[in-house]
C-alpha cells in the first residue's frame, strides 16, 4: 500500500491554526502524500506561513485563486490539480492523529471501499479538548444521510480510482454534505471507521456555527442541487433541526 492521497486544504486568513495543520500532516505514518493547499485571497499571514512550509517540503503545494470565491471554488481547484489515487479532506484549522492515513487507507483497500470517514474529536480556538467526540455511524446511505450530515469532512477519504474526480457543487455552505450526496447516487454506501482519527476546531465566529444560516443552505442544497421538491426540502431541513436538538 503506497498510493497517492491528494490532501484537499482551502485556506482563508487562517494565520492563527495553519502551521498546525501542515504539522499535523508532516506527522503522518503514511508518508506518500501531497497537501494541495489552496488560497482563497487571504488577508493576513497565512500565505507567508504556508510558503515557509513549501520550502522546506515538495509535498505541501501553495495556488492562489484570483478573487474570493470560497471553500466549494477553492477545494474544487484543488481537487482538479490533484495528482493522487485518494482524494483526502482537510481545513486549514483543523488536526489529524499521526496514523489517520495509514489506518484509514488500509481499512479502504482491504474492504475495497470507495467512500470513507472516522469518528473524531471536538477541541476549542485553543486546540483544547472538551471531551466531546462525534462518534460515527458504521454506514451510510443516500437515503440516511438526507436526514443530516454524518460525515465530517476532515475525516473523508474518497478512492479517485473507483469513483473518478467527484467535485463539490458550488455553493457558499453545505458544498461537503453536496459531495457526500453525489457519491452515493453512484455507491450503495460510505463506510465509517470507529477510531477517533482526527479534531475538529470549534470556533465561535465560524461559519459552521451559524445554525441559522447554515439551515438555509441545507434547504438550499435540497432545494437546488439535489433537487427535491419543496416540501421534501422543507421536511429534510426540518429533520436536521431536530438531529441538531438531539445531539
Amino acid at each position: 500500500m503506497n498510493k497517492l492521497v491528494s490532501i484537499i486544504t482551502p485556506n482563508y486568513n487562517s494565520e492563527k491554526f495553519i502551521s498546525q495543520t501542515i504539522n499535523s500532516v508532516l506527522n503522518q505514518t503514511y508518508k506518500n502524500w501531497e497537501m494541495i493547499i489552496v488560497d482563497d485571497l487571504s488577508t493576513d499571514s497565512s500565505i507567508k506561513i504556508i510558503n515557509s512550509f513549501c520550502i522546506k517540503d515538495s509535498r505541501i503545494k501553495l495556488f492562489q485563486l484570483k478573487e474570493n470565491s470560497g471553500a466549494a471554488i477553492a477545494r474544487n481547484k484543488a481537487i482538479s490539480l490533484a495528482k493522487g489515487s485518494f482524494i483526502a479532506f482537510l481545513d486549514s484549522d483543523d488536526l489529524w492523529f499521526s496514523k489517520k492515513l495509514e489506518v484509514q487507507l488500509s481499512f479502504m483497500i482491504t474492504n475495497n471501499y470507495s467512500l470513507t470517514y472516522t469518528s473524531y474529536e471536538i477541541i476549542n480556538e485553543n486546540g483544547v479538548s472538551n471531551g466531546k467526540k462525534i462518534h460515527c455511524k458504521a454506514r451510510l446511505d443516500y437515503h440516511r444521510m438526507l436526514y443530516s450530515n454524518e460525515i465530517g469532512c476532515l475525516t473523508a477519504i474518497y478512492d479517485k480510482e473507483i469513483l473518478g474526480k467527484v467535485f463539490m457543487p458550488e455553493i457558499r455552505k453545505r458544498q461537503d454534505y453536496g459531495l457526500w450526496l453525489s457519491v452515493l447516487k453512484s455507491v450503495n454506501y460510505a463506510y465509517g471507521l470507529p477510531e477517533v482519527l482526527a479534531k475538529y476546531r470549534d470556533r465561535r465566529e465560524s461559519i459552521s456555527n451559524n445554525k441559522l444560516e447554515m439551515l438555509k443552505w441545507n434547504w438550499n442544497l435540497y432545494k437546488n442541487i439535489e433537487k427535491l421538491s419543496y416540501f421534501r426540502a422543507t421536511y429534510y431541513t426540518l429533520c436536521n433541526v431536530i438531529n441538531k436538538l438531539l445531539k
